[in-house]
């Protein structure tokens, strides 16, 4: 008895350092400098006064939105009454796709991408589209156009609904390098809207790209696209390209195979 009285106590000698020892581990833990992002502005003496951390200017201008929920600051693009903004891809001519009563332009069949006259770097875009109610063709021959930002980074327009195809080609895609986060198609025939947000690439002196552009997409509401690195051009054959570039037009595209994509409501506004 006395032999398990003894071993008992030294069990317990035995724990309670253990527990002190990782006691003394953990202080010594706590009070190692944890590395990670460093914010210059948050560096010196702590501030004491609320006021030492409030900051004045500047002033955010101010952005009204019209009946339409057009920002104030924004640049119409398209509104439904000309194609004044916009030329052909091909050899720069008056752009030729349709403008119909209901305020939206149809793409003009086999007559090529329309771009803007204007060019722009990283903008807030918002478009809205519409696939034809009569379905025409599969996988990617229907309802298939797309919009490309800075003439280069295609993100897709396609008639998904119950049409499979490639996902990293499928609606709201960017154009075989980002599959969607989600579906969010309106029925065949209804519009749909894409927010967009394009923050462009920055390349060198010597042609080389130190910083990738991102898109961010939300299709009928939904974050189909969130912050996703552009890892260069979105081609339909071969890898994705960097080519250096400045400002863009934004361009529409005209698959070529009778896809009677509508759109309406564009505008832009520079970042």
């Amino acid at each position: 008895m006395k032999n398990y009285i003894k071993s008992l106590l030294i069990l317990g000698l035995v724990a309670s350092c253990n527990t002190n020892a990782s006691k003394e581990t953990v202080l010594e833990e706590a009070e190692k400098p944890v590395e990670g992002i460093v914010y210059e502005e948050y560096q010196g003496e702590e501030p004491t006064k609320p006021e030492e951390t409030e900051i004045y200017e500047p002033v955010p201008p101010r952005v009204t939105l019209s009946k339409r929920g057009i920002p104030s600051d924004a640049i119409v693009l398209f509104d439904g009454s000309s194609l004044d903004n916009w030329i052909s891809t091909l050899d720069s001519t008056a752009a030729k796709w349709t403008i119909n009563d209901d305020n939206s332009m149809t793409v003009a069949n086999k007559t090529g991408d329309i771009q803007t006259k204007q060019n722009f770097g990283s903008v807030q875009l918002h478009i809205e589209w519409r696939s034809p109610a009569e379905v025409q063709g599969e996988n990617q021959s229907r309802g298939n156009s797309g919009i490309f930002l800075n003439n280069l980074y295609e993100v897709q327009v396609l008639d998904n609904n119950d049409n499979p195809t490639y996902v990293n080609g499928q609606v709201a895609s960017i154009y075989k390098q980002h599959i969607p986060l989600a579906m969010a198609s309106s029925e065949t025939g209804d519009w749909n809207v894409y927010d967009i947000i394009y923050h462009a690439p920055e390349f060198n002196d010597d042609g080389a790209k130190i910083k990738s552009g991102t898109l961010t997409v939300i299709h009928n509401g939904v974050l189909v696209q969130d912050h996703v690195e552009i890892k260069g051009t979105t081609p339909y054959i071969g890898w994705p390209k960097n080519p250096a570039h400045g400002r863009g037009p934004l361009r529409l595209q005209d698959h070529g195979d009778n896809s009677r994509v509508s759109y309406r409501n564009i505008w832009v506004r520079e970042l």
